[in-house]
């Protein structure tokens, strides 16, 4: 870490530092008594890892990483999994839905693996989550909600939980319904008769023993919640938490505002305190409407993934985290190129605006510096005027006549840029592709293209087919030279937008060029 670094880290006005110095704030130049700076992010495993878990982990580890470099304070990252909680619902997307049905309401810890390859649904959940994790390479440890209660570690915070019970009546009741707040209690007892994660009314017995007492089916049990014997409901649970574990920082989503408020209100009551965090906008779909497992309307990370490089959706989520962002298959390729065109400018940056470059946080301050000789753009409408049956070896052939030495062995990155690209156009553009006539004017200007291309070598540089464009288009009546752009695009690629086209021309090859102009004019 050099004092530079530091420095800038300090002021830099980047959301990770400005999080990361309310963290730093919060520890009046002291070290907490765990001997660390605890982060945390939580999960609940009913269903399977989403975009929305890596988005909140990775933003989490961008502040860790930020915190890292103004503060040698020790840090952690624990990834919480609330397996304790009860099945309220079967996941559409899972098998065995009628065995899972027997067991609604147990917790997710207890209920077999519907998959079959796990002790129980939770391990399975949890087993997918860490795998998820562990594959995008994030510094964490696992935690799970089943093992801290069962194994007593919460039971002092339980017991606390009973001492102040009114005070956190108090606090949820006014928030509930009338008809809930007849039913409403903190504490979810998992019944000794059915095994199940009960909804009942309470009576505290004895708080410093953990004693309680509720009525079953018409029977009333005394019971004690320590060791497993109960959990929380989850906002109570979540002030709990942060209150046993002197939880630092979590960040969460907008939809979270008030219970975030209300947990923190209950860790106070409780002794304890709220932890910093960001409050983060929620994902739109391509409607504007807000994402919803359960309407299916959403990206999935796995589609992402497929269209376009890890880095790219880490590039996404990490722009302006408190504005609300569309979340779908068309933002995939701008994303793309602006990740690499920011991580392009990223070497020559003063140390300022390389904290403020949002690669910097993608690659926790060790950017890759392999040059990226072909936007990710330009290789879209390359396939794209290839047509849907282009293959790797064809890309790459054109791409040996614009980039010398081109290969997949010299361009890696190129390489599985080629692997998306061709997976987009596969489903996205080819399916739809459909090309104008060009009116009038075009045809005229298309003609006078068609003449300058044929005056120039086959080989020609991209500047020089670029000029002979413009000509083109100042000459042709064009009062504004983006509608002659867009002509180009809309009559010989098929898009609304497109590349710099003497690039493209010349990656294309003039021959090819040519023979698309004789189609639009035919």
């Amino acid at each position: 870490m050099t004092d530079d670094l530091r420095a800038a880290a300090l002021v830099s006005k980047a959301w990770p530092y400005e999080e990361a110095r309310k963290v730093l704030a919060r520890l009046k130049g002291g070290l907490p008594a765990k001997g660390n700076v605890l982060f945390e992010t939580g999960y609940g495993p009913s269903g399977l890892p989403h975009i929305g878990t890596f988005n909140e982990v990775l933003r989490t580890t961008m502040v860790r990483r930020a915190f890292c470099e103004m503060s040698d304070v020790p840090t952690r990252l624990l990834a919480f999994s609330d397996d304790m909680d009860g099945l309220r619902k079967v996941p559409d997307n899972v098998p065995n839905q009628a065995m899972l049905t027997e067991h609604l309401g147990e917790p997710l810890s207890r209920i077999p693996d519907p998959f079959g390859k796990f002790e129980s649904f939770a391990h399975h959940n949890n087993a997918m989550l860490r795998a998820f994790l562990d594959r995008f390479g994030f510094e964490y440890e696992f935690a799970s909600s089943t093992e801290y209660y069962t194994s007593g570690r919460f039971d002092d915070q339980l017991k606390n939980v009973l001492a102040n019970y009114q005070a956190i009546m108090d606090i949820m009741l006014p928030t509930l319904r009338e008809e809930r707040r007849r039913t409403y209690s903190p504490v979810l007892p998992i019944s000794p008769v059915s095994g199940k994660v009960l909804q009942v009314p309470i009576e505290v017995v004895d708080a410093a023993a953990g004693l309680i007492r509720f009525e079953e089916d018409g029977t009333t049990h005394e019971h004690c919640i320590l060791s497993g014997g109960a959990k929380l409901q989850w906002k109570v649970d979540w002030a709990m938490r942060w209150v046993a574990l002197d939880v630092d920082y979590e960040m969460y989503g907008k939809d979270l505002t008030d219970s975030g408020v209300q947990s923190g209100r209950i860790a106070k009551v409780m002794g304890g305190r709220k932890p910093e965090g960001l409050i983060y906008e929620m994902f739109l779909d391509e409607k504007g409407e807000k994402i919803s497992k359960s309407k299916g309307n959403g990206l999935a990370l796995e589609d992402w993934l497929t269209y376009g490089p890890g880095e790219s959706v880490a590039f996404y989520a990490y722009r302006e985290p408190k504005s609300a962002k569309q979340l779908h298959i068309g933002v995939i390729p701008r994303a793309v190129d602006e990740y690499f065109q920011f991580r392009a400018n990223y070497a020559e940056q003063p140390i300022d605006k390389k904290l403020g470059n949002p690669v910097h946080h993608i690659h926790g301050g060790k950017v890759p510096d392999a040059p990226m000789p072909v936007t990710f753009g330009l290789l879209l409408n390359l396939v794209g005027v290839m047509g849907a049956d282009a293959d790797r070896a064809q890309v790459w052939a054109y791409l040996g006549n614009y980039v010398p030495g081109a290969s997949a062995e010299a361009y890696p990155e190129v390489d599985k840029l080629i692997g998306h690209a061709l997976a987009y156009n596969r489903d996205f553009v080819a399916p739809t592709l459909k090309r104008r006539k060009p009116d009038a004017r075009e045809t005229t200007a298309l003609r006078d293209l068609d003449a300058r291309l044929a005056a120039l070598p086959e080989g020609a540089e991209a500047e020089a087919i670029q000029n002979e464009v413009y000509a083109v288009g100042k000459e042709g009546g064009f009062e504004n030279l983006r509608d002659w752009f867009a002509a180009l695009y809309e009559t010989l690629l098929g898009s609304s937008q497109g590349p710099r086209m003497g690039s493209f021309i010349a990656l294309y090859g003039i021959a090819n060029t040519r023979r698309l102009i004789a189609e639009a004019l035919a």
